[in-house]
């Protein structure tokens, strides 16, 4: 393929000559990048900061289970189930 130097390049051909050619370096000021909160790690899936003396919302969830668990045992042990 040739390049036809009397046409404005399109395309492919304009892409990479912009990309590697001569345009100024533009520089942009230094950012700094927030610094992570170790409760929101991507390996911690349900960490959450609570404020002093708030409850997790698991407590309720467990005991819940547990409750019911315990309701359906004891009923089990009573006679005469069909």
């Amino acid at each position: 393929m040739t390049i036809n130097a009397d046409r404005p390049m399109t395309g492919a051909q304009a892409v990479i000559k912009n990309a590697t050619g001569s345009h100024a370096i533009i520089t942009t000021p230094a950012v700094t990048a927030p610094k992570p909160d170790p409760a929101r790690r991507q390996d911690v899936l349900f960490r959450v900061r609570h404020k002093p003396g708030e409850m997790s919302v698991w407590w309720p969830i467990s005991a819940f289970v547990l409750v019911s668990g315990s309701v359906v045992a004891l009923l089990s042990l009573i006679p005469g189930g069909q």
